[in-house]
């Protein structure tokens, strides 16, 4: 998956006016309208990369001592691979040979490429670049290794606003309640719910 980001990057920095990179899943939803979301994102003055310290099993202990000394336990780190990028941040990505190579050679299950790279490359290269955290939410409150996936029962518009609203975070140094812009998983079933919801909730008419 991680070839397969920097290709995506890769290409899309080809084009000089893209400056704001994301990668969703095809079970992600916007949470907002279209303007809403470009202007939180183009007036940002940092990336949304989630990086942090696990000291759990599924954290630290998926290090791999082979990956020192360039990367060492303490370097290590774990993160949603829903991200958002800067131009800044995307060229570092792309342009990384060094530890990439140590993750291609090192990370194998229990260690997982898509966790543990892009958050490991950012605190060791360009950790000032990132807010730490995603704008894509996720309902992890169920434990296991997969988060929840939402049906079309599930679909209110009470339940979205919460998704939307009911979040404190930072953002270019204010204080902010919108702290996600997209949602997921959702299952194929919730999008006919969903499309009757949008017009109100994004504020346009159809």
């Amino acid at each position: 998956m991680i070839d397969a980001e920097r290709r995506l990057l890769a290409n899309a920095l080809l084009d000089f006016s893209n400056q704001r990179f994301i990668l969703l899943s095809e079970t992600c939803i916007p949470l907002f309208n279209f303007t809403t979301i470009y202007n939180y994102l183009i007036n940002a003055n940092q990336s949304f990369l989630s990086s942090f310290d696990d000291p759990r099993k599924i954290g630290r202990g998926r290090y791999n001592k082979r990956m020192g000394p360039t990367i060492t336990l303490q370097d290590w780190r774990k993160g949603s691979q829903w991200f958002e990028s800067n131009r800044e941040l995307a060229i570092e990505i792309v342009s990384d040979k060094l530890y990439y190579h140590v993750f291609k050679n090192h990370c194998s299950p229990p260690c997982y490429m898509d966790e543990h790279y892009l958050p490991t490359l950012v605190n060791k290269v360009c950790p000032d670049l990132t807010t730490n955290r995603t704008v894509t939410w996720t309902d992890w409150s169920g434990g296991g290794s997969h988060p929840a996936t939402f049906r079309k029962i599930n679909i209110t518009k009470a339940f979205l606003n919460r998704v939307r609203y009911e979040s404190n975070c930072t953002c270019n140094g204010r204080n902010s309640s919108i702290c996600f812009l997209f949602a997921r998983k959702f299952h194929p079933s919730t999008l006919e719910s969903l499309l009757k919801i949008a017009p109100k909730l994004f504020e346009f008419s159809g």
